[in-house]
Protein backbone atom coordinates (compact mmCIF):
# COMPACT_ATOMS: atom_id res chain seq x y z
CA UNK A 1 0.00 0.00 0.00
CA UNK A 2 2.85 2.38 0.81
CA UNK A 3 4.50 1.85 -2.59
CA UNK A 4 1.25 2.68 -4.36
CA UNK A 5 0.91 5.94 -2.45
CA UNK A 6 4.45 6.98 -3.33
CA UNK A 7 3.80 6.27 -7.03
CA UNK A 8 0.65 8.41 -6.91
CA UNK A 9 2.57 11.15 -5.11
CA UNK A 10 5.25 11.08 -7.83
CA UNK A 11 2.57 11.35 -10.54
CA UNK A 12 0.97 14.33 -8.81
CA UNK A 13 4.37 15.97 -8.46
CA UNK A 14 5.09 15.49 -12.16
CA UNK A 15 1.69 16.94 -13.10
CA UNK A 16 2.23 19.87 -10.78
CA UNK A 17 5.63 20.55 -12.35
CA UNK A 18 4.09 20.91 -15.82
CA UNK A 19 1.45 23.38 -14.63
CA UNK A 20 2.21 27.02 -13.91
CA UNK A 21 -0.18 29.30 -12.06
CA UNK A 22 -0.45 33.07 -11.87
CA UNK A 23 -2.94 34.92 -9.65
CA UNK A 24 -4.12 38.52 -9.79
CA UNK A 25 -5.89 39.74 -6.66
CA UNK A 26 -8.14 42.78 -6.15
CA UNK A 27 -8.18 43.84 -9.79
CA UNK A 28 -10.36 46.99 -10.00
CA UNK A 29 -12.56 45.68 -12.82
CA UNK A 30 -15.96 44.09 -12.39
CA UNK A 31 -15.90 40.28 -12.54
CA UNK A 32 -18.46 40.27 -15.35
CA UNK A 33 -16.22 42.34 -17.63
CA UNK A 34 -13.16 40.24 -16.79
CA UNK A 35 -15.03 36.97 -17.47
CA UNK A 36 -15.76 38.13 -21.03
CA UNK A 37 -12.01 38.32 -21.66
CA UNK A 38 -11.29 35.07 -19.76
CA UNK A 39 -13.81 33.15 -21.88
CA UNK A 40 -12.05 34.24 -25.08
CA UNK A 41 -8.65 32.76 -24.15
CA UNK A 42 -9.70 29.64 -22.22
CA UNK A 43 -8.19 26.53 -23.86
CA UNK A 44 -6.26 28.51 -26.49
CA UNK A 45 -2.57 28.05 -27.33
CA UNK A 46 -0.48 30.71 -25.54
CA UNK A 47 0.90 32.60 -28.57
CA UNK A 48 -2.59 32.87 -30.05
CA UNK A 49 -4.00 33.92 -26.66
CA UNK A 50 -1.36 36.67 -26.34
CA UNK A 51 -2.28 37.91 -29.82
CA UNK A 52 -5.99 37.92 -28.98
CA UNK A 53 -5.37 39.88 -25.78
CA UNK A 54 -2.94 42.28 -27.45
CA UNK A 55 -5.47 43.39 -30.08
CA UNK A 56 -8.63 43.23 -27.99
CA UNK A 57 -10.42 46.53 -27.39
CA UNK A 58 -11.44 45.62 -23.87
CA UNK A 59 -9.64 47.33 -20.99
CA UNK A 60 -9.58 44.11 -18.97
CA UNK A 61 -7.47 42.42 -21.68
CA UNK A 62 -4.44 44.57 -20.73
CA UNK A 63 -4.38 43.11 -17.20
CA UNK A 64 -5.15 39.61 -18.47
CA UNK A 65 -2.23 39.78 -20.94
CA UNK A 66 0.15 40.79 -18.16
CA UNK A 67 -1.14 37.93 -16.00
CA UNK A 68 -0.72 35.40 -18.82
CA UNK A 69 2.87 36.55 -19.38
CA UNK A 70 3.47 36.03 -15.65
CA UNK A 71 2.09 32.48 -15.84
CA UNK A 72 4.37 31.75 -18.82
CA UNK A 73 7.37 33.08 -16.87
CA UNK A 74 6.38 30.86 -13.93
CA UNK A 75 6.30 27.84 -16.27
CA UNK A 76 9.78 28.72 -17.56
CA UNK A 77 11.07 28.99 -13.98
CA UNK A 78 9.65 25.56 -13.09
CA UNK A 79 10.93 23.83 -16.26
CA UNK A 80 14.47 25.15 -16.72
CA UNK A 81 15.67 22.34 -18.99
CA UNK A 82 12.85 22.75 -21.53
CA UNK A 83 12.56 25.42 -24.19
CA UNK A 84 9.32 27.37 -24.49
CA UNK A 85 9.44 27.23 -28.30
CA UNK A 86 9.64 23.41 -28.34
CA UNK A 87 6.80 22.88 -25.87
CA UNK A 88 3.20 23.48 -26.98
CA UNK A 89 1.55 25.29 -24.08
CA UNK A 90 -2.06 26.33 -23.71
CA UNK A 91 -4.22 28.22 -21.23
CA UNK A 92 -5.61 25.24 -19.33
CA UNK A 93 -7.81 27.09 -16.85
CA UNK A 94 -8.89 30.66 -16.30
CA UNK A 95 -11.33 31.60 -13.61
CA UNK A 96 -12.54 34.89 -12.24
CA UNK A 97 -13.92 35.26 -8.72
CA UNK A 98 -15.52 38.30 -7.16
CA UNK A 99 -13.24 40.33 -4.92
CA UNK A 100 -13.69 43.09 -2.42
CA UNK A 101 -16.53 45.53 -3.08
CA UNK A 102 -16.19 49.22 -2.22
CA UNK A 103 -19.56 50.62 -1.24
CA UNK A 104 -20.28 54.28 -1.85
CA UNK A 105 -23.37 56.45 -1.50
CA UNK A 106 -24.55 58.84 -4.20
CA UNK A 107 -27.16 61.51 -3.53
CA UNK A 108 -30.43 60.92 -5.35
CA UNK A 109 -33.50 63.14 -5.89
CA UNK A 110 -35.96 63.97 -3.09
CA UNK A 111 -33.49 63.37 -0.25
CA UNK A 112 -32.81 59.75 -1.12
CA UNK A 113 -29.48 58.01 -1.57
CA UNK A 114 -28.39 55.36 -4.06
CA UNK A 115 -25.74 52.80 -3.33
CA UNK A 116 -22.79 52.48 -5.71
CA UNK A 117 -20.90 49.19 -5.61
CA UNK A 118 -17.39 49.42 -7.04
CA UNK A 119 -16.56 45.81 -7.75
CA UNK A 120 -13.18 44.10 -7.99
CA UNK A 121 -12.12 40.55 -8.84
CA UNK A 122 -9.51 37.83 -8.42
CA UNK A 123 -8.21 36.13 -11.58
CA UNK A 124 -6.31 32.83 -11.75
CA UNK A 125 -4.58 31.57 -14.91
CA UNK A 126 -3.17 28.03 -15.25
CA UNK A 127 -0.79 27.26 -18.13
CA UNK A 128 -0.08 23.63 -19.02
CA UNK A 129 1.16 21.48 -21.88
CA UNK A 130 -1.34 20.92 -24.69
CA UNK A 131 -2.94 17.48 -24.69
CA UNK A 132 -2.51 15.83 -28.08
CA UNK A 133 -4.69 12.88 -28.94
CA UNK A 134 -2.59 9.82 -29.67
CA UNK A 135 -3.65 7.49 -32.47
CA UNK A 136 -4.02 3.86 -31.45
Amino acid sequence: MGARKSIMAEKLKAEKKQKAIAVLRDCPTSPRKMRLVADIIRGVEINRALGILRYSKKEASIRMEKLLRSAIANWEAKNEGQRLEDTPLCVKEVFVDGGRMLKRVQPAPQGRAHRIRKRSNHVTVVVDKMVTEEKK
